[in-house]
C-alpha cells in the first residue's frame, strides 16, 4: 500500500487523494442518522457496526473500481492500481466484460463459472483475473474499535 506517492492525473484533471477510511466514516454516520431519525432514538455503536456489517464490503469495492478507474485516488489502495483499467482493457477482448462483472460485485469464482459456461477461454479470464487481483483489496473496516 503506497501512501506516498503522487496519483497520475487522469484526463479530466486533477485527482485528490482521499482515504477510505474517512470518508466510510461519514457514510456510517449519515447511515446511523438515518437509522437513529427512522427508529426515533439514537441507534449509536450498534448503527455503525450495521452499516460495517452490511455495507463495508459493497463500498470498498466501489471505491476500488473508482480508483482503477483512474476516477478517484484513495490512499489506502494500491498506487499501481490508479488507473489500471485503462492500461489493460486492450490485452484482452473479454477484459471490458470481466470489469464489469467486477463492476457488479461479483467474485473470481463468479466469473470462472460465468465463462465456462459463456464457453470463453478460461486461461485468458484466468490472466485478466490476476491482472486485477480483486483479493488484494480485502481491507478491514476501521470504523470498530476506533
Amino acid at each position: 500500500m503506497c501512501q506516498c506517492s503522487t496519483p497520475m492525473p487522469n484526463p479530466a484533471g486533477s485527482v485528490t487523494r482521499q482515504s477510505l477510511h474517512d470518508r466510510s466514516r461519514t457514510e456510517a454516520l449519515v447511515h446511523k442518522w438515518i437509522e437513529s431519525e427512522k427508529a426515533g432514538c439514537d441507534l449509536g455503536e450498534a448503527a455503525i457496526k450495521g452499516w460495517v456489517r452490511h455495507h463495508w464490503n459493497g463500498f470498498l469495492r466501489a471505491k476500488w473500481i473508482e480508483h482503477v478507474e483512474g476516477i478517484s485516488y484513495w490512499i489506502e489502495l494500491e498506487h499501481r492500481d490508479f488507473g489500471l483499467f485503462r492500461t489493460i482493457r486492450h490485452d484482452s477482448a473479454i477484459t471490458p466484460e470481466i470489469f464489469e462483472l467486477l463492476k457488479r460485485g461479483k467474485e473470481n469464482l463468479d466469473i470462472i463459472v460465468w465463462a465456462q459456461n459463456a464457453g470463453h477461454d478460461i486461461e485468458e479470464v484466468l490472466r485478466v483475473l490476476e491482472q486485477f487481483d480483486i483479493n488484494r483489496i480485502r481491507l478491514e473496516s476501521r470504523l470498530l474499535g476506533r
